[in-house]
């Protein structure tokens, strides 16, 4: 199965807070919007992310009309309108655009939970690289949450763990 993804700022940031933007290699396409790699570089280009393979993408094409949503999230929940492909964001407000829009969306413990299933994790690394979402990150996440995707590790088995 070929996945394919365009990710807003937010799961770039918080993966790489944790040494993590390995994981977006679970993604056989990676799509970054210039406009969410521009908000991306005002803060320093994340460590590890030029050595990810990912396509810089123009999202002019059908700009998403939202208040609530800053420039790179409408950016990239246009790109993901437009290619058919899911969102990664961590804003839940983004996240309720998607799934408005009926646009398939994921933040970065889902990213990690998808490693998991990809062969990328063990189910222990994986588990604490979602507990380091929570503790170590500027990602606002809840313990419930966190919870919540490691029960969802646990709860669907890898035939190779």
């Amino acid at each position: 199965m070929t996945l394919a993804a365009v990710s807003d700022a937010g799961p770039l940031i918080h993966l790489a807070e944790i040494d993590a933007l390995e994981l977006l290699a679970a993604f056989d396409t990676l799509l970054i919007p210039e406009t969410v790699y521009a908000e991306v570089e005002t803060g320093g280009i994340p460590d590890g992310l030029s050595d990810r393979s990912y396509e810089l993408v123009d999202a002019t094409a059908r700009p998403v009309p939202s208040t609530e949503l800053d420039a790179g999230e409408r950016a990239a929940l246009a790109v993901a309108t437009d290619h058919d492909v899911t969102f990664l964001t961590d804003d839940l407000a983004a996240r309720e655009a998607a799934s408005e829009a009926g646009v398939d969306v994921h933040g970065s413990i889902g990213i990690i939970a998808l490693g998991y299933h990809r062969g990328m994790l063990h189910r222990e690394q994986a588990a604490s690289l979602m507990h380091a979402l929570q503790q170590e990150t500027s990602l606002f996440v809840t313990r419930a949450i966190v919870e919540r995707g490691i029960r969802q590790l646990d709860e669907s088995h890898r035939t190779d763990d």
